[in-house]
């Protein structure tokens, strides 16, 4: 079972799952270790879920599709804004969550499990985790961002 780092920034709790690794912008990567050594599951933090609001649309590159990290990965259509979500990772788009296209508000439902994106098929999964942020630190990020999004309010 996946644990967690929390935290409650004014009536808003955010999650952070310690399994995987984060983008400063908000992408986490999942290195799908045991199923498929080459491959990385990629998905929307809580933080930026929640932060985004309620997912109307998510169009991500396809099937067969070759990305920089850096790259733009998916749009993420919410009820408040447009997110252009960029690539943590260098690959080729292996697989695409089918529910986002009738359910696209999984990813507000179950950002850390139901709720990915697509699955990127690495050459170098070591050298491209290296440039990602560990949860503690996304952790931190996170928290920093979440308080200076009060301070606007």
């Amino acid at each position: 079972m996946t644990e967690y780092l929390e935290t409650t920034v004014d009536k808003f709790t955010f999650r952070v799952a310690k399994d995987r690794f984060y983008t400063p912008e908000g992408a986490w990567a999942f290195w799908m270790k045991q199923e498929a050594p080459n491959r990385v599951r990629i998905g929307l933090t809580d933080y930026l879920q929640q932060r985004s609001g309620d997912v109307a649309f998510a169009t991500v590159q396809p099937v067969g599709t070759k990305l920089a990290a850096g790259d733009t990965l998916a749009d993420i259509e919410t009820i408040k804004t447009t997110v252009e979500l960029p690539s943590p990772v260098s690959g080729i788009v292996a697989e695409i969550n089918a529910a986002l296209e009738m359910t696209p508000e999984v990813v507000n439902h179950d950002p850390y499990g139901n709720g990915w994106l697509v699955v990127i098929e690495t050459t170098d999964w070591e050298t491209e985790r290296a440039h990602l942020l560990e949860p503690d630190a996304y952790f931190s990020v996170m928290q920093a961002e979440a308080q200076e999004d009060l301070k606007m309010l």
